[in-house]
């Protein structure tokens, strides 16, 4: 690619992989951009974290998801052409194992934990929405298109890390998680 732009999406469409027009506002536009949004708050949350074991898993993050964006970039009769999932199950797998560490290093929780605290955690929280959004549009997409289940089924346990990761990031830094007071008792 020599040029960044292009022109071609100047009046509100772009390519699908396989060459498929589709408007800008298309519900596969809105949920590939979210991972990508998604993508971008993970690289800002590893420099704010210095636990390499937690560094490793998010790069591995970054580049699988990388992997989702593109998948979900596709049109379906290109998409037909995949045999295999593009989210292989020890992926899912190891998103679960860093949840059962950390959960084993953290106190147990007893009430609802507002997002905040250090600046790691704030972060992650911001994963965690960020994620959740994704998961929508994609689940609204797999209704009128056919989604690989585990592709959603990482993007669904990467929220449950997010969480258990700001938790954990609190906790390591020695920073009160900031608790839910009900003011509308």
């Amino acid at each position: 690619m020599s040029k960044v732009y292009t022109k071609t999406g100047d009046k509100g469409t772009t390519s699908l992989i396989g060459g498929t027009r589709v408007k800008k506002c298309d519900i596969r536009i809105e949920a590939y951009g979210t991972i990508d949004e998604l993508n971008s708050f993970i690289g800002l949350l590893s420099s704010y974290v210095t636990e390499q074991e937690t560094l490793d898993l998010l790069a591995e993050m970054q580049n699988v998801l990388f992997n989702v964006g593109c998948n979900l970039a596709m049109g379906e009769s290109f998409k037909k052409e995949l045999k295999e999932s593009v989210v292989a199950d020890v992926l899912i797998e190891h998103v679960e194992k860093s949840i059962d560490r950390m959960q084993d290093a953290i106190p147990q929780l007893k009430s609802f934990v507002i997002p905040g605290g250090s600046r790691s955690a704030s972060v992650a929280h911001v994963c965690r929405t960020v994620c959740r959004r994704a998961e929508r549009l994609i689940i609204a997409l797999s209704e009128n298109a056919e989604v690989d289940s585990n592709l959603m089924a990482y993007v669904n346990r990467l929220s449950d890390y997010f969480f258990v990761l700001s938790r954990y990031l609190n906790n390591i830094e020695k920073v009160d998680e900031k608790i839910w007071q009900n003011p509308c008792k």
